[in-house]
């Protein structure tokens, strides 16, 4: 049984990660929108009026529906800018943890309150 030969030229180029790497910031980008819509229908009445989609669950509804639709759209747009493409993994992993992070402490309400 003989193995195929694989070109040189296939081995020594690197792998493409813009599909992956589209994903990864995509989901650091749709978590800081959903932290900075709950902070803004908290601090304001008027996006928090025009968030209500659903009223037993209030602006909620429409936090969590425009957050998904930003990251669904963030996450569309990227890969197919960045399909095919090679990226430092670790500079766009960093820079959606770095969201993440940010992100987080605008959920919490002590914090929020400091607005």
């Amino acid at each position: 049984m003989t193995t195929p030969k694989i070109p040189a030229a296939q081995l020594s180029s690197p792998i493409k990660n813009g599909s992956g790497a589209a994903a990864i910031l995509a989901a650091g980008a749709g978590s800081f929108a959903l932290a900075v819509l709950a902070c803004a229908a908290d601090k304001s009445a008027a996006v928090k009026s025009s968030l209500s989609f659903c009223k037993p669950n209030g602006a909620l509804s429409g936090i969590t529906t425009a957050g998904i639709l930003f990251w669904i759209v963030a996450w569309g747009i990227l890969e197919w800018r960045w399909r095919g493409t090679t990226f430092a993994a670790g500079r766009i992993s960093a820079f959606a943890l770095v969201m993440l992070e940010l992100s987080l402490p605008l959920t919490f309400p002590p914090v929020l309150d400091l607005f």
